[in-house]
C-alpha cells in the first residue's frame, strides 16, 4: 500500500515536534474546574495523598484535588492532567498541566486546582484576575505524563522500626497507576502485602528485618503488571523521615 508524502510528514512532524501524549491522541474529556487558596497559591501539605510538603511544592505548586472518580481512593495520586479552560477570551489552548495530591469536588467538577494552576490556564498572567471571579470554569482534561525519574520511597514520620513501617511514594507520574505493594522478607523467602492506608500511604504493623525490596503492582491501559526492584530499596535500621531511590520507573 502506497503511504502519500502528507501524511509521512504529518507523522514525521508528529513524532518531532509533539508531545507523545498528543502523538498517541490521548482521549480528553469535558468538565469543570474551580480553585483554592494557600498563602502562596501553592498546594496544601494537608492533602489527601499524604504528601505533606511534597503536595504543596510538587511541580511547582501546580497541583490539584481531583473528584472521586480520578482520586479512585487514592490509586489517582501522583497522576498528572493537562486541564483546558475552554474561555477563549482568557484562556490559552494550552492550558495547565496539574499533580493530583488532595481529594476534592463539587458538582460536576472534577478539580480544585491551587490558585498558582488556576491562574496559569490564563491567556497571560494579567488575565489571570478576570479568570477568579468567575468561581468555576468549563475545562476539558486529558491525563498526561508527569515521570521524574526512578521512583523514590519515603518512610513515612509515623514509623517506628521493627513496629510499624509506613511509606509514600512520592514521585510517580506516569500512565500507570499505582495498585498495590509489597515487601520482601529475606528470611522467609516471601512477598509480603502491604496495605493502602490512605493515599499514596501504604504501611505494614510489624515489618520485617534486614533490607528490604518492593514489588509494585500497576495497571496501565487496563493490564495488570507487577514491577520489582532488583537491588535493597530499604535497608536494614531505616528512619523515619528518610527517602530512597528505588530502580522503579513507572510507565
Amino acid at each position: 500500500m502506497a503511504i502519500s508524502v502528507n501524511y509521512f510528514s504529518t507523522l514525521m512532524i508528529c513524532m518531532i515536534l509533539l508531545l507523545p501524549a498528543l502523538c498517541y491522541g490521548t482521549q480528553s474529556y469535558d468538565s469543570k474546574a474551580t480553585f483554592y487558596k494557600t498563602s502562596d497559591g501553592k498546594g496544601t501539605p494537608s492533602g489527601a495523598c499524604g504528601y505533606g510538603e511534597y503536595g504543596r511544592n510538587v511541580n511547582d505548586g501546580l497541583v490539584t484535588a481531583a473528584s472521586w472518580k480520578l482520586y479512585k481512593n487514592g490509586v489517582g495520586c501522583g497522576a498528572c492532567y493537562q486541564v483546558r479552560c475552554k474561555d477563549k477570551a482568557l484562556c490559552s489552548d494550552v492550558g495547565v498541566k496539574v499533580k493530583v495530591t488532595d481529594s476534592g469536588e463539587g458538582p460536576g467538577t472534577d478539580f480544585i486546582l491551587s490558585s498558582d494552576a488556576f491562574a496559569k490556564m490564563a491567556k497571560h498572567p494579567k488575565l489571570a484576575h478576570m479568570l477568579f471571579p468567575k468561581g468555576v470554569v468549563d475545562v476539558d482534561y486529558k491525563r498526561v505524563s508527569c515521570k521524574y525519574g526512578n521512583l523514590i520511597i519515603k518512610v513515612n514520620e509515623h514509623s517506628n522500626y521493627n513496629g510499624y513501617l509506613a511509606i509514600l511514594l512520592l514521585n510517580n507520574g506516569g500512565y500507570a497507576d499505582i495498585l498495590a505493594v509489597e515487601i520482601y522478607e529475606e528470611k522467609s523467602h516471601k512477598w509480603i502485602a502491604m496495605r493502602r492506608s490512605y493515599g499514596a500511604v501504604f504501611d505494614l504493623s510489624n515489618p520485617p528485618k534486614g533490607n528490604l525490596k518492593l514489588k509494585i503492582q500497576i495497571k496501565e491501559d487496563g493490564k495488570t503488571k507487577w514491577v520489582q526492584s532488583d537491588k535493597t530499596v530499604i535497608p536494614d535500621h531505616w528512619k523515619a523521615g528518610s527517602a530512597y531511590e528505588t530502580d522503579i520507573q513507572i510507565p
